[in-house]
C-alpha cells in the first residue's frame, strides 16, 4: 500500500522499549482484549502527535516488546489503525503515520483523542458548531411534527428537571435525555446518530462538560422552558431559535470556565 506521492520526511525508530508512548503495563493487563487496548494507546499516540505525520511507527519486533503482545496482535492492531487513516505500510519504509487529511475524525477512539490534545478545544468548538446547525434543525422538525402524547411525554421531561436544579450532576443526565427526545421526535435519525456520536465522546473531556453552578443551571432551565413553549406551539422558526441560543450560551460558559 504504498503512498509515493508522500513528501514527508520519514524518522527511522530504533527497535527499543524505551518508547516514548510505551504504556502502562499493569492497566494493560487488566484489559481483555489487548488488540483493542493497543489500538486505542496507538491511535491516542498517533493523534496527540507522540508520532507526528511522516514518522515511522516502531517496528513491528519493537511493538511487541512494547506492548507485550504477539506479532498476531500487533498486526491486528496495524490493519486497524490503517481502517481509521492513521497509518500506511510501506514496503521497505515501515508503517507510517498519515496526516490529519487522512484521518476518520467521526472514529470515536480518533474523535476521543482529538479532544485530548493540546488544541483540543478547538476541536470541540467545531463539534458545538456541528452541534448547533443540526439541533437547530431537528427541534424545527420536532415543533412540526410533535403530537398531543410527545407533548406531554417533553413536558414530563422539563418537570423532571426543574426538581434536579439544585444537582448539577443530575440535572446533566436529564438535560441529555431532554435532547434526545426532541432529537427523536424530529424523526431525524442521522443527525441524532451524529451528534450523539460526536457529544458522546466530548462528554468524556472536562472541557466540555465544565462545572455548571446553581446559577448556570437556572438559566440552562429557563431556555429549556422556551424551547419546549415552541416546540409544543408548533413553532418552528422559534424552536430552532432558541435551541441554537441554548447551545451557544451554555457553550460560553462552560468553555469560559477555569
Amino acid at each position: 500500500m504504498a503512498d509515493g506521492g508522500r513528501g514527508a520526511e520519514v524518522i527511522d525508530r530504533q527497535e527499543t522499549t524505551a518508547d516514548p508512548a510505551a504504556p502502562d503495563q499493569a492497566a494493560f493487563a487488566r484489559r481483555p482484549r489487548l488488540a483493542n487496548a493497543v489500538v486505542d494507546h496507538l491511535t491516542h499516540a498517533v493523534v496527540t502527535e507522540i508520532y507526528p505525520a511522516g514518522t515511522a511507527l516502531p517496528t513491528e519486533s519493537a511493538l511487541c516488546d512494547i506492548y507485550k503482545v504477539s506479532r498476531t496482535v500487533i498486526r491486528e492492531v496495524s490493519t486497524t489503525l490503517a481502517e481509521k487513516g492513521l497509518v500506511n505500510s510501506q514496503q521497505g519504509r515501515g508503517t507510517i503515520v498519515l496526516d490529519q487529511s487522512h484521518w476518520n475524525m467521526l472514529d470515536p477512539t480518533v474523535l476521543s483523542a482529538l479532544f485530548q490534545r493540546r488544541d483540543g478545544v478547538e476541536f470541540l468548538d467545531n463539534m458545538i458548531e456541528i452541534r448547533t446547525l443540526l439541533e437547530c434543525a431537528m427541534a424545527a422538525k420536532a415543533a412540526d411534527k410533535i403530537n398531543d402524547v410527545e407533548i406531554s411525554e417533553l413536558g414530563r421531561l422539563l418537570g423532571r428537571l426543574e426538581g434536579m436544579m439544585d444537582d448539577p450532576v443530575a440535572y446533566a443526565a436529564g438535560d441529555i435525555e431532554f435532547h434526545n427526545f426532541i432529537m427523536s421526535v424530529s424523526g431525524d435519525r442521522l443527525g441524532r446518530a451524529i451528534v450523539t456520536g460526536l457529544q458522546g465522546q466530548a462528554l468524556a473531556n472536562r472541557g466540555y462538560s465544565g462545572h455548571p453552578t446553581i446559577t448556570d443551571i437556572a438559566e440552562t432551565h429557563r431556555a429549556h422552558v422556551a424551547i419546549v413553549s415552541a416546540i409544543a406551539r408548533h413553532d418552528a422558526p422559534a424552536a430552532s431559535t432558541e435551541m441554537g441560543a441554548h447551545i451557544a450560551s451554555a457553550w460560553k460558559h462552560r468553555r469560559q470556565a477555569p
